[in-house]
């Protein structure tokens, strides 16, 4: 099982995002354990420096704006 982090203050975005985390982990058959941190102090620890931001098994692989839909697939592939 992956553990995948959302870092965000709960926007838009940052709702999306756990979304298309979801409906790539289905499409892919890979179980994830989705979190989303929104505390800003976590955020800031986590070295996200806009958000929404996105760690898988405690490696940021993405901040700022929406991430591509296949990039997405592959960090979760990984």
């Amino acid at each position: 099982m992956k553990t995948v982090k959302v870092y965000g203050p709960g926007c838009k975005r940052c709702e999306t995002t756990v979304a298309m985390v979801r409906d790539a982990a289905a499409k892919l058959g890979v179980a994830v354990d989705v979190e989303k941190v929104t505390d800003p102090k976590s955020i800031a620890m986590a070295g996200v420096m806009s958000t929404p931001g996105i760690s898988v098994d405690g490696r940021l692989v993405h901040a700022g704006g929406l991430p591509e839909a296949a990039r997405l697939e592959t960090w979760l592939a990984d």
